[in-house]
């Protein structure tokens, strides 16, 4: 049977991270290709020495407990899992299967490039509650908060009582001087999640709640 064009979709790595003109651009592979049986990424670095895989870990309440494959098909990287280093040179495949595992990575060579590949064991893939946020980042970087907050809430409707999303309506409401809906928001959300005390007690979105009773309450 012959392959038709409708059959697949093509897209190049190296082409599409360099058009970015990012020093560490990350592009969503899946959305590009419109994969929706799991998810898949791509992170450059164009520098040796600079972080291709930033510090993160799947178990927080912005993931949705992947395990995720890295595969590095450009260049060099070193990871560190844990705590402990593992050298990645061109085709090294590393799997992390615990979610909670702590795993960032550093380029060893110019030009770095690795796919991330993951998904929730057991069960059928969906967008993490963090993804699912459809334009928050573009409208957050316009300081449109209006937009940022009804992208977040959109994502609530898929991931109600979600610590993260909730987090994000409270910053959203703060940037908006709508203090009794953020600090309610963000009341929610670290109760769930108490290491959001330690970074709201830092963010800049609650940069006119710091001296507020109730929020230094909140993140005490």
């Amino acid at each position: 049977m012959a392959t038709t064009e409708t059959s697949y979709r093509v897209s190049s790595l190296p082409q599409e991270l360099r058009e970015t003109g990012d020093e560490r651009p990350f592009i969503r592979v899946g959305r590009t290709l419109d994969v929706g049986a799991f998810g898949v990424g791509a992170a450059y670095q164009r520098q040796a020495g600079e972080t291709v895989i930033t510090d993160h870990h799947e178990a927080s309440p912005g993931g949705d407990r992947h395990e995720e494959l890295y595969v590095v098909v450009q260049g060099g990287a070193r990871f560190t899992i844990d705590g402990e280093d593992v050298d990645a040179p061109l085709g090294t495949a590393i799997f992390v299967h615990d979610p909670a595992a702590m795993r960032t990575a550093v380029a060893t060579t110019d030009d770095t490039i690795v796919l991330a590949v993951g998904g929730p064991r057991g069960s059928g893939y969906r967008l993490t509650p963090a993804q699912s946020q459809d334009g928050f980042w573009e409208a957050y970087g316009e300081q449109d908060w209006a937009a940022a907050l009804a992208s977040t809430r959109r994502a609530l409707e898929i991931y109600p009582g979600n610590a993260h999303l909730l987090y994000n309506v409270a910053c959203m409401q703060s940037q908006l001087g709508n203090d009794e809906e953020a600090l309610t928001a963000l009341r929610e959300s670290v109760a769930q999640w108490e290491p959001y005390k330690e970074m709201a007690e830092k963010d800049d979105d609650f940069v006119s709640l710091r001296e507020n009773p109730r929020f230094l309450e909140l993140v005490a």
